[in-house]
C-alpha cells in the first residue's frame, strides 16, 4: 500500500548547482502527464533543464557552470 507507515522515507539529496539525488527506485510525473521511471539504486534528476535527457541529468549544467 502507498504511503503506509511501515514504507521507508525516500532520501533526496539537494546540491548546489547540481541535480536533485533521489535514492530509487522512483517514478516521475512530467507537466505533459507522461511518467518516466527508473529501478536504479540513485538516480539524478535535472533541475536546469539542459538535459538532453531530461528528466533525467547528464551533467550538461557542467557546460556552463
Amino acid at each position: 500500500m502507498p504511503n503506509s507507515p511501515s514504507d521507508a522515507p525516500r532520501r533526496v539529496t539537494v546540491q548546489r548547482k547540481g541535480p536533485l539525488l533521489l535514492e530509487g527506485p522512483v517514478e516521475v510525473a512530467l507537466e505533459d502527464g507522461s511518467v518516466v521511471s527508473s529501478d536504479r539504486f540513485r538516480v539524478a534528476l535535472c533541475t536546469c533543464r539542459r538535459s538532453r535527457r531530461y528528466p533525467w541529468c547528464d551533467t550538461s549544467h557542467r557546460d556552463r557552470a
